[in-house]
């Protein structure tokens, strides 16, 4: 193998703004630490914490790189003392902390997973971010199981198309809200029972017709805002309500005696500050329960364009627009 470079092209965050503050910049290429491998990125996932973190409201945590991008796929050129999982050579993709939007990019060997059998490097990009997110806050926090409902709010965003298709391999009627009638035919063309348009119809009053008036069993939620008392509303029972996000803002008004009421919980995660030790348990999980879907083609990420590394501001924008369905990535 060739000697590795000692700089790499990156796109940076000149300061906090638009798409166009992102710039291309010459960084020195990472060196691997104890239990890290270099990756040579063939692909990097574009996602909303990347756009929150270029407007200079997601600053990353301390140790990882100020570069943006959270998930990367490629191939392993150099390896730090002790990390022996995979060969140099190996494909993988990746969950990192910061740094995805570059030639190359260090995450620590338990971070990363083998390239799902019959993926490409631009569709295994797609994977991280969305399906350890889903994962750790569908299944490990809000405790899905087969025979439930599952509403998610975002249907056709990158986390909502990869919630709909794993919770249903696990067995649950899915609902999902979206914005569009296009949106909602995607929807339900990825597997959702019930695809709800937000703009014209009542979320609470369709999710309680959709399930016999009983209400939802687990609800999924990145808007936040006045969706906190409505998902309340939805829910059933003893239903869980699992915050990601607030797309709509982290403050509302609330009627807390629904929580008390209907013996509600509400719960919620990020995903980019948890320890190195915490994302490899999501990521043996992933290995185990996860990928022989994605390799027998029962779920795949859904990628609704790609860009050039260079054109990481028009990938934002299009982010920003919402008029994508599913995923952006970033080719190098």
């Amino acid at each position: 193998m060739s000697p590795l470079p000692q700089t790499m092209t990156a796109i940076g965050i000149e300061a906090p703004g638009g798409p166009d503050v992102l710039k291309p910049q010459t960084r020195p290429v990472p060196v691997p630490a104890e239990g890290q491998i270099l990756v040579k990125v063939a692909a990097a996932g574009v996602n909303r914490p990347d756009v929150l973190q270029r407007q200079g409201g997601y600053n990353p945590p301390p140790g990882a790189s100020d570069l943006p991008g959270l998930e990367i796929a490629g191939t392993i050129v150099a390896r730090g003392a002790g990390a022996e999982r995979f060969a140099v050579g190996a494909e993988v993709c990746a969950l990192v902390a910061g740094g995805g939007y570059a030639e190359y990019a260090v995450v620590h060997e338990s971070n990363a997973l083998p390239v799902p059998m019959g993926f490409s490097l631009i569709e295994a990009a797609a994977v991280p971010e969305t399906f350890f997110t889903v994962w750790t806050n569908v299944f490990q926090r809000g405790r899905l199981s087969a025979g439930e409902s599952f509403l998610v709010h975002g249907g056709s965003s990158g986390i909502g198309t990869t919630a709909i298709q794993l919770a249903k391999a696990f067995g649950a009627t899915v609902l999902a809200t979206a914005g569009s009638a296009d949106k909602c035919v995607a929807c339900r063309q990825l597997g959702a029972d019930h695809a709800i348009n937000y703009r014209e119809d009542d979320f609470v009053a369709a999710a309680k017709a959709a399930t016999g008036g009983k209400g939802v069993d687990l609800i999924l939620d990145m808007v936040g805002g006045d969706y906190i008392d409505r998902n309340y509303e939805a829910a059933a029972d003893q239903g869980r309500i699992v915050q990601i996000a607030f797309l709509n803002g982290p403050k509302a008004t609330v009627n807390f005696s629904q929580l008390m009421l209907k013996r509600l919980t509400h719960t919620g995660s990020t995903l980019r500050p948890r320890t190195v030790a915490e994302k490899a348990a999501i990521a043996a999980d992933l290995r185990e329960k996860v990928w022989p879907l994605l390799e027998a083609g029962r779920c795949k990420p859904l990628i609704n364009a790609t860009f050039p590394l260079a054109q990481a501001c028009e990938a934002h924008r299009l982010m920003e627009s919402s008029a994508h369905i599913g995923k952006i990535v970033l080719t190098l």
